[in-house]
């Protein structure tokens, strides 16, 4: 089982946030949680993300959340450079897709429970 530093944003009201903690303490996955709202992850975390998505930028957004539509952040999208992307997203984490995990060699968003198991069980 994976022992490195975990980081983990999420939203309180979030179902799918609590199962993916739950998750990982049931796995016996050490990780810090951190509200995402409050504390969204920075342009370095971001970017960090990005770089693991392969460049997939709508990856990283909670494209069903409120302020993602009242944004009209989907007509955005392709004219936003990844550097005002970035800014807008550590700006605002309920832009951001949750929830949202980067440890030592680990950048996950959302959860998918084969995917979490293939990165951190092996």
């Amino acid at each position: 089982m994976r022992r490195a530093m975990l980081t983990i944003y999420t939203y309180a009201n979030c179902e799918t946030c609590r199962r993916a903690a739950k998750w990982l303490r049931a796995h016996d996955v050490a990780f810090v949680e951190r509200p995402i709202r409050e504390t969204p992850p920075s342009e370095t975390e971001l970017r960090r993300m990005l770089k693991a998505l392969g460049g997939e930028r709508r990856r990283l957004l909670n494209t069903s959340g409120r302020d993602y539509r009242e944004q009209k952040l989907g007509e955005k999208l392709p004219a936003l450079s990844e550097a005002a992307l970035v800014a807008l997203l550590a700006g605002n984490g309920n832009l951001v897709k949750r929830p949202f995990v980067l440890g030592d060699g680990v950048a996950l968003t959302g959860f998918d429970e084969a995917a979490w198991a293939s990165a951190f069980l092996g």
